[in-house]
């Protein structure tokens, strides 16, 4: 038990055994019994009230040190909900990141098929573009080709048009490299499409911009920027995807 009630147990024993040894002394046990009912009354109040008085102020103090304990309890639950509170919102924003990787390989699965498509499409503006090279340069589409559709060069024919479209002096004929001919205008239309769709795909799940910078820094995203700029330039017919159509009659 707490010391106080020892120390009050003590005092109130120490009380009633000088109570008795005062009515045995003083008093006498025989006058203590014949005393009227109203006397008897008030010695026994005066008595008792030194008493009530010392366990109201025990019961104080036990009260007071055991609402000290429930407000470190509560103080301590309080804590312990702001820590819950923290660890909920960490594991949420793990689970965000969690999801936005995912999100992210996936997309980088189907973003790496889309490279494959451009890097095709641009392989047969490559191809429109050259006429007919001959018998050497036709080995070396060959192996460009090869490259692109194994995945070890995506973007093999991009940076040949960059090349190629770097290396023409006459606006005209950066234009034609693009737009000369339908066949040329429908894989330079298809190939900004396609790019634009990988693009918006790319900001969905690219929360700081790397995925979609390292996308526009690449040969694709050149060779894009490049389209697009002759694009601005194509005759009505031949001025976006909608009216060459994305795909090929072979």
């Amino acid at each position: 038990m707490n010391w106080r009630i020892w120390l009050g147990l003590g005092l109130t024993g120490t009380w009633i055994l000088l109570g008795i040894i005062y009515i045995s002394s003083t008093v006498g046990w025989v006058n203590f019994s014949n005393m009227p009912p109203e006397t008897l009354g008030n010695f026994l109040e005066g008595a008792s009230a030194p008493l009530a008085f010392l366990w109201l102020v025990i019961g104080y103090f036990l009260q007071q040190k055991e609402l000290e304990q429930n407000t470190e309890a509560l103080r301590a639950q309080a804590i312990e909900i702001r820590r819950s509170a923290e660890q909920a919102v960490i594991q949420s924003e793990n689970l965000a990141a969690s999801e936005i990787h995912a999100r992210q390989e996936a997309f980088l699965q189907v973003a790496n098929s889309i490279r494959g498509q451009l890097g095709s499409i641009s392989g047969l503006l490559y191809i429109s573009s050259q006429g007919n090279p001959g018998v050497s340069a036709d080995k070396e589409i060959a192996e460009l080709f090869s490259a692109q559709s194994s995945g070890v060069d995506r973007e093999a024919f991009s940076r040949r048009l960059l090349t190629l479209h770097l290396s023409l002096d006459d606006p005209q004929e950066k234009f034609d490299l693009f737009y000369a001919t339908e066949v040329r205008a429908r894989h330079t239309n298809n190939f900004i499409f396609t790019f634009e769709r990988m693009m918006r795909r790319a900001a969905e799940v690219d929360t700081d911009s790397l995925i979609t910078d390292a996308l526009s820094a690449s040969a694709h995203g050149f060779l894009y920027r490049v389209m697009k700029r002759h694009q601005e330039s194509a005759p009505e017919a031949w001025s976006d995807h909608t009216k060459t159509g994305t795909h090929i009659n072979f």
